[in-house]
């Protein structure tokens, strides 16, 4: 088994690299001029971000003027009450609040639950596994949305924060049925 691991491990930390290899090698073959394709892509990649900077700006923001008024803690006072009678702990509410507005903030939010609880506690995995089942929703949405100047997402939002929804839904019933509490 342990063998098994290292050949993992050393086929991982050469895996990306050698991608990178492969990639430009076959486009060198097929006569793509490499450099100057790499270097356009950049270009492109460097006007895409100057024109999404607005939409980070504000919802940096909106996070921040979130936390600090501290309509988040509120917001937990208040649902943690219903929350408790299905047996989601409302010291993990505010990771599920959290984790559709900032990626940063919700890591930050897991990382304290880990710290505070533990790693192999209930809350713990349930951090963990939220952080993986679900989305930076607005994060997402301002980036690619605000990327391609789309103005009206019509039902996107909502389709989203309905995904993010059955993300923590799946969370919380996928690590109570393997790990109880």
């Amino acid at each position: 088994m342990e063998t098994l691991q290292s050949v993992l491990a050393e086929v991982g930390s050469w895996a990306i690299p050698a991608a990178i290899v492969i990639i430009a090698g076959i486009g060198a073959l097929r006569g793509v001029k490499v450099y100057e394709v790499f270097v356009e892509g950049a270009k492109e990649g460097f006007n895409v971000g100057v024109r999404i900077i607005p939409y980070l700006v504000a919802i940096l923001v909106a996070i921040g003027m979130f936390r600090a008024s501290g309509a988040l803690e509120g917001l937990v006072a208040l649902l943690e009450p219903v929350l408790n009678t299905v047996g989601f702990p409302g010291e993990a509410l505010p990771m599920a609040l959290i984790r559709p507005l900032s990626g940063s903030g919700a890591l930050g939010v897991m990382s304290e639950l880990i710290e505070t609880h533990g790693a192999d506690s209930f809350i713990g995995r349930l951090a963990s596994t939220m952080m993986g089942s679900t989305e930076t929703t607005f994060y997402v949405l301002a980036v690619y949305l605000g990327s391609i100047g789309v103005r009206r997402s019509r039902h996107t939002l909502a389709a989203c924060l309905i995904a993010d929804a059955a993300g923590l839904v799946a969370a919380f019933v996928v690590v109570s049925l393997v790990f109880g509490e």
